[in-house]
């Protein structure tokens, strides 16, 4: 059931991709984040208003909060700013590449690992088809599939050690307050917030959708493995592709549909065989 969930939650990852990409035509990168994550937090504080929960923020909470923040900030700053320098097919080609940092940084790696990994970089190499020159764009992403792994783990290690909930809350509070400067960074006219159509539905697929899709994140990595979540997250660039190609009339050759399977085939093998 949670390896289901994951794989269900990756869907929403993928939604993303195609909803940010029509947003940002509006507004900048950084300025969006922190409409994301402003929206997502209020809605995690509206949650546990109305169900009471208590919020913990003993030292050890506070301590996990700030370390699995300093990834994920790490994440999506050096992701989206990398965005700037180069492809959008080499951004998330690397940028799955949490699916070898994963099993490398906690010295997992079976024959099980190795065979999925290898199928599903194939894969994403069949369906991104990414340039092979390296950039400055292309370095900072490299970093951001680290950060994303060390996130993974991060996660692997303290939801098993601390209130979940309260872990949750905190990076999504401390997220918000991290990306508050933005506006003022990048000199964003007050136009840019205007509360358009794409605008809006951005908002929904990624402050809403995706924070759930957050949520089960953390409570599902509770029970599954970090290699295996990495591998299931692997899938995300296929559902990417796919609404991209449905909604925004990309073109998905025979190459990206031999790639998707790949992939879809690497994480029934890592994730769901044995």
């Amino acid at each position: 059931m949670p390896r289901l969930a994951l794989l269900l939650t990756t869907i929403i990852w993928g939604a993303t991709f195609p909803a940010t990409k029509a947003a940002l035509e509006q507004i900048a990168p950084l300025s969006f984040l922190l409409l994301r994550f402003l929206v997502g937090t209020v809605l995690v504080l509206l949650w546990c208003v109305v169900y009471r929960r208590r919020l913990h923020y003993d030292r050890a909470v506070l301590q996990a909060s700030a370390v699995t923040t300093i990834f994920l900030f790490l994440g999506y700053l050096l992701q989206t700013v990398g965005l700037r320098h180069t492809s959008a097919s080499n951004s998330a080609f690397l940028t799955a590449l949490y699916v070898i940092f994963v099993p490398m940084i906690l010295m997992r790696i079976d024959r099980r690992v190795v065979l999925a990994t290898a199928i599903a970089m194939s894969g994403l190499w069949l369906l991104i088809k990414p340039d092979t020159s390296m950039n400055l764009g292309d370095l900072m992403t490299l970093g951001c599939a680290v950060a994303f792994a060390g996130h993974i783990v991060c996660l692997e290690r303290f939801t098993r050690q601390v209130d979940v909930p309260s872990l949750f809350v905190w990076q999504m509070v401390a997220m918000t307050v991290l990306f508050l400067p933005a506006p003022w960074w990048e000199e964003m006219p007050l136009s840019a917030f205007s509360p358009t159509t794409v605008l809006l539905v951005g908002l929904g697929v990624t402050g809403i959708l995706a924070t759930l899709a957050f949520a089960v994140q953390i409570w599902a990595q509770q029970l599954v493995p970090a290699q295996q979540v990495a591998l299931l997250f692997s899938s995300e660039p296929v559902y990417a592709a796919w609404l991209s190609w449905y909604f925004l009339g990309e073109t998905l050759d025979i190459q990206g549909w031999i790639g998707s399977a790949l992939i879809v085939l690497a994480v029934v093998i890592g994730a769901f065989g044995g």
